[in-house]
């Protein structure tokens, strides 16, 4: 099993090391710990096996229950706008497969992520245990509510685009804190950035993008 993994691994290095110079460093990005992040996490590994020949390709691709795997551009991007040293205590609402929680993984101290629907949850549980991920803490639950149990958190990313900021976002991110997330309606967002300076919230607005819409609740 371990052998077969290499080899699936090796047999993805050239197609992620393309997915990595054509479309994520030729569109700006130069973070080089979010560079080294997208290059060294297998997305092949977080995709069915049907679709992993389009694992490096530039687009979003379905993880089932109506939900996607983001395009690598759009890890990446919201990633190095996190602007992330190290040390930081990251929260994540939207797991999905697990592929971001796995990019932001190698650029903090640890993520802890939100995921609604139990057997998207699940599935990355094992995809991010196959790839050897161990600074990561799940949990299957309603996001818009954040994780008050670790709070406050230094960074949180959303991974799903609403009309409006969940409250407790706010409220669980620390003082200096940066929040990410699709803002607007569906098929209409833009990515934000919000940074927390004591009572004020300072946004900057950036690319207009499409992200699956957040849905409050528990999911089956």
């Amino acid at each position: 099993m371990q052998m077969k993994r290499q080899d699936s691994t090796l047999a993805f290095e050239r197609p992620r090391r393309r997915m990595l110079e054509s479309q994520i460093m030729a569109r700006g990005i130069s973070d080089a710990r979010v560079l080294d992040a997208m290059l060294q996490v297998p997305r092949h590994m977080f995709v069915d096996a049907a679709l992993a020949s389009h694992a490096y390709q530039d687009s979003a691709l379905p993880i089932g229950e109506g939900q996607t795997i983001s395009q690598p551009y759009m890890v990446a991007r919201m990633s190095q706008l996190l602007e992330l040293q190290g040390h930081e205590r990251v929260l994540e609402i939207g797991t999905g497969c697990g592929y971001q929680t796995a990019v932001l993984s190698r650029l903090c101290r640890r993520v802890y992520s939100i995921e609604r629907i139990s057997s998207l949850s699940e599935r990355a549980r094992k995809n991010l245990r196959a790839a050897r991920h161990a600074n990561v803490m799940l949990k299957c639950a309603d996001g818009t509510q954040g994780w008050e149990e670790y709070a406050p958190f230094d960074a949180i990313l959303a991974a799903a685009g609403g009309s409006e900021i969940p409250t407790a976002w706010v409220s669980q991110l620390c003082d200096g804190g940066v929040l990410i997330m699709p803002l607007g309606r569906a098929g209409a967002h833009v990515l934000i950035r919000l940074r927390k300076r004591g009572n004020e919230l300072i946004e900057e607005r950036f690319d207009d993008c499409s992200f699956v819409p957040l849905v409050a609740g528990d999911g089956a």
